[in-house]
């Protein structure tokens, strides 16, 4: 717990580094010019450009964080993540058809990216029952599949759109933080409160299941509805976080192993709570390099998590080769 409290810290430390750098520097003495009123720029800067973006960051980071836990613990496979297995592709396009239809932002693209990620997980999970590769590489497989698909459909809707629609719809897709305002931090905020509600729900039906699914169902749990519930909720969680910042590539890959390096094993519950505080601090920690950009050009925050997680992803490939779980 005190670990958990340390990372809870640290990503608190993020946060008000992220408040004070920019393209405008502020000095320590200008949160309190801006909260008594002494500066309206400053205030202006702080609360409604710099606080909103960084909230949102950090609330879609933890949602993403909270998904990737459940799922390389529902299918104890580190390799399983919504990234990988295509579910934030199928959330990004579905996002995208709902503000193609005329829908505005907000509620029909969180609905759209709901609907959009239960699709996807609905087609690899169909698919990947099939017989002849193990579960952990079929998943993999039949993932890179969907998300490819997923991927062309959002560009041809993307093609059909008007410029600025289109423009905006692009930046959205690379994983951008601009524009971000409280409107963003309301969305993540409940989505959160209603995805760790579930997650709290399930938690309990998550360490029966790491026991195996014989003892599980010795002990009472219908093994089949929890393993439904679970991943609900993890696509939810996903979904909720890909509706606010775009699809941030490999921040559900890599939470639940950085929380186990800083907080340790622990229940679920811990598990689930380190991996979403991990998932929020690098989004965080991404949007302020992204902000600091080269040469002073800004960068996708996507961008970021991308050159991060690409070699993750090859070494954990790699390992799992090498180990013989591929």
């Amino acid at each position: 717990m005190n670990r958990l409290l340390g990372l809870s810290l640290g990503l608190l430390a993020l946060v008000v580094i992220g408040l004070t750098v920019g393209e405008v520097a502020l000095p320590a003495s200008a949160y309190w010019q801006a909260m008594t009123g002494g500066s309206p720029s400053t205030a202006m800067i702080l609360f409604e450009l710099r606080l909103p973006r960084i909230l949102t960051a950090a609330g879609a980071g933890a949602a993403l964080g909270l998904s990737g836990a459940i799922f390389q613990m529902l299918l104890r496979n580190s390799l399983a993540s919504p990234d990988v297995m295509g579910f934030t592709s199928g959330a990004a396009f579905g996002a995208i058809a709902a503000l193609r239809a005329g829908g505005a932002a907000g509620i029909s693209s969180s609905l759209g990216a709901a609907g959009g990620g239960l699709g996807a997980a609905v087609l690899v999970f169909g698919l990947s029952r099939r017989q002849g590769l193990t579960p952990p590489l079929r998943l993999v497989l039949v993932g890179i599949g969907i998300a490819a698909i997923f991927g062309a459909a959002a560009t041809m809707l993307l093609s059909r759109m008007p410029l600025t629609e289109a423009a905006d719809a692009q930046r959205w897709l690379a994983g951008s933080l601009a524009a971000r305002d409280w409107h963003h931090v309301w969305q993540i905020a409940i989505s959160l409160v209603v995805v760790g509600f579930g997650a709290a729900l399930t938690a309990r039906a998550l360490s029966l299941l790491e026991l195996g699914d014989e003892l599980a169902g010795t002990l009472g749990l219908r093994v089949e509805p929890a393993r439904i519930g679970l991943a609900f909720v993890g696509i939810l969680a996903a979904t909720a976080g890909v509706a606010v910042a775009g699809p941030l590539p490999f921040i559900a890959l890599m939470s639940l192993p950085l929380s186990r390096r800083i907080v340790g094993q622990g229940g679920p519950g811990l598990r689930m709570a380190g991996a979403a505080l991990a998932g929020a601090a690098i989004a965080v920690l991404a949007d302020l390099i992204a902000r600091l950009g080269l040469g002073g050009v800004q960068l996708p925050v996507g961008a970021l998590t991308g050159l991060l997680g690409g070699p993750y992803l090859l070494w954990l490939i790699a390992r799992e080769m090498k180990e013989g779980q591929l």
